[in-house]
């Protein structure tokens, strides 16, 4: 799935919503809007179904998903993650997103996303 196959109804609903964030000590509610006109992002595949996070789609391949849990009615998901786009340590690359499906839509959009630090189960 490619944000360019989307209708213009489609896109106006992502341009909607909002995702809070805690990256780089910088917090709040931000619009997707501003996502999708200067951060370039993309549809990653995880588990065959399709998720919006707001990074760049360059960054997909320096992503590896370390952990889903996927609701029991399907319509949410909760990601950890690690990107080493801008560093490869437990306290630089990890992030969690919580991610629910757009009403109407077969994809998932992220309403979440923050740094974690990197916590291995025991």
């Amino acid at each position: 799935m490619k944000l360019s196959d989307l209708s213009d109804e489609t896109l106006n609903k992502i341009k909607s919503r909002r995702w809070d964030r805690i990256i780089e000590k910088h917090e709040g509610p931000e619009d997707w809007k501003w996502v999708l006109e200067y951060e370039n992002p993309e549809f990653l595949e995880i588990e065959g179904r399709w998720v919006l996070l707001p990074v760049a789609g360059e960054q997909h391949s320096n992503i590896t998903i370390l952990r889903t849990i996927w609701s029991a009615d399907g319509n949410s998901l909760t990601l950890f993650l690690k990107d080493t786009t801008f560093g490869d340590g437990k306290f630089l690359a990890g992030f969690m997103a919580v991610c629910d499906r757009l009403k109407g839509e077969e994809f998932f959009l992220a309403i979440l996303y923050h740094e974690w630090f990197i916590i291995k189960p025991e």
